[in-house]
């Protein structure tokens, strides 16, 4: 159980610009919820909570002179989209109690205990109403504490979010800033006349129904499990040769699969079996992929805003279990392959183009009815084993564990690096319930 003690209204220490901040069509196509993610920290003997707070609660009135959008409020404009308000109305900060300790968190899988760990977000409110930023400390009985934080979908992506806090924790511990952001996202605006779609766009379409099903709404409704499972150096590397195997005896390619990609590849195959689909069943799997080393025309290395594109690759889950590994890794550097600098235009002309953005949006809730499902028979895998995750010290030590805060729904995965910096790969999942034991199954005999 988790109890309020105090909320606040964190506002910018200084006076920043009010006014009206485009959000480009990248900005515009994902979800308006907020990216859960939970530091946890160890009893200081040092400092006392009040103190912490107090530090946390003035180093962030600081950074957010840095980075004032996160202190604004988005706004509806026309065509489904939205703009940022600058007006200085501030982040939420939550204070907050619980009696359970530490340990009582064991592998920090993610789970309703974790979520209680983050500011809840109503948004049946009017959007105009809903911080950008939300901040939540829990005081454990075991003398540690926690830092919930939600930031925004349509402001950060995981590169920027990582960016803010590492800023925010440099101010906390007396340091000055050192890496400001770059804020204009107009730079990745086109000029008129805008050239043509060039490109099918097929993450944008509904994603593969199960056979026989006309719709996903059964699917949604289903029971869901969150786990989070191990690899080590050792298994990824079994995999990685695996999938290369494949590789130098069926393509031409000289470029070796990567340990991200063997093991997203190996999580698709043992869903696929896991969930016993019929060998034509269709499947996607949906990944993000960072566009910023992608563009001709680099954007400047500290921009603040989404440079993410969805892409998706849509093989049959037959395919896919009875071929080897290095098929199914082949199949998402397809994908993955697919960003370059003409498609990520055209992804922006395709976008621009579209009457209205808001059904591409989806909630990432369990059982929500909006929007695109990448449950069954589909997945969808984040990668943030590039992001600089860990190391996140505002003053009092680095944290023991950092873990997205929530796993939304059926189907989504996150790959993390190792807390120890080892090699090896932490993964949080959701399935169904009754697909779980099996994946784990395959999960680990099938390295």
């Amino acid at each position: 159980m988790v109890n309020l003690k105090a909320s606040y209204m964190v506002k910018p220490a200084k006076e920043t610009p009010t006014r009206l901040m485009y959000l480009s069509e990248f900005d515009q196509f994902d979800t308006i919820t907020h990216s859960p993610t939970v530091y946890f920290y160890q009893h200081s003997g040092e400092l006392v909570l009040n103190a912490i707070i107090h530090t946390l609660k003035d180093s962030l009135s600081k950074v957010l002179t840095i980075f004032y959008p996160l202190a604004g409020r988005l706004q509806w404009i026309a065509r489904g989209r939205l703009q940022i308000h600058c007006n200085s109305t501030g982040a939420e900060f939550l204070e907050a109690e619980s009696e359970a300790k530490i340990d009582d968190f064991g592998d920090f899988c993610p789970s309703s205990k974790t979520t209680a760990l983050i500011p809840s977000v109503d948004y049946g409110r009017p959007i105009h109403e809903l911080p950008l930023l939300l901040v939540q400390v829990t005081k454990f009985s075991c003398g540690g504490f926690s830092l919930g934080l939600g930031i925004s979908h349509a402001l950060a992506d995981g590169e920027c979010a990582a960016h803010f806090i590492s800023e925010w924790a440099r101010i906390a511990r007396g340091e000055k800033p050192e890496n400001f952001p770059f804020l204009d996202r107009t730079i990745l605006q086109l000029e008129d006349p805008l050239p043509k779609t060039s490109f099918d766009h097929s993450e944008f379409k509904p994603t593969p129904l199960l056979i026989g099903h006309s719709n996903n709404t059964e699917e949604r409704n289903k029971k869901t499990i969150v786990a989070i499972l191990k690899l080590s150096k050792e298994q990824i590397n079994k995999l990685k040769n695996k999938a290369n195997e494949y590789r130098n005896s069926e393509t031409s390619t000289n470029r070796a699969f990567t340990r991200y990609g063997s093991v997203t590849a190996h999580m698709w195959r043992c869903a696929c079996k896991a969930r016993q689909h019929e060998s034509e069943q269709l499947t996607n799997i949906r990944i993000a992929v960072d566009f910023r080393s992608r563009l001709q025309s680099s954007l400047p290395k500290w921009y603040f805003g989404c440079t993410v594109l969805p892409v998706v690759t849509t093989p049959t889950s037959g395919d896919i279990v009875s071929k080897p590994l290095g098929y199914t890794a082949k199949k998402l550097r397809e994908g993955i392959g697919k960003v370059t600098d003409e498609y990520i235009r055209s992804c922006f002309v395709f976008l621009k183009n579209e009457p209205d953005l808001s059904k591409f949006r989806f909630f990432h809730t369990v059982g929500s009815s909006q929007g695109a499902f990448y449950g069954n028979p589909n997945m969808s895998v984040t990668n943030w084993t590039r992001l600089p995750l860990y190391g996140m010290d505002f003053g009092w030590g680095k944290e023991i564990c950092m873990i997205p805060g929530a796993i939304g729904y059926d189907g989504k995965a996150f790959i993390l690096p190792g807390r120890n910096e080892d090699g090896s790969f932490l993964i949080p999942l959701r399935l169904q319930v009754t697909h779980m034991d099996n994946f784990k199954k395959f999960f680990y005999e099938d390295i």
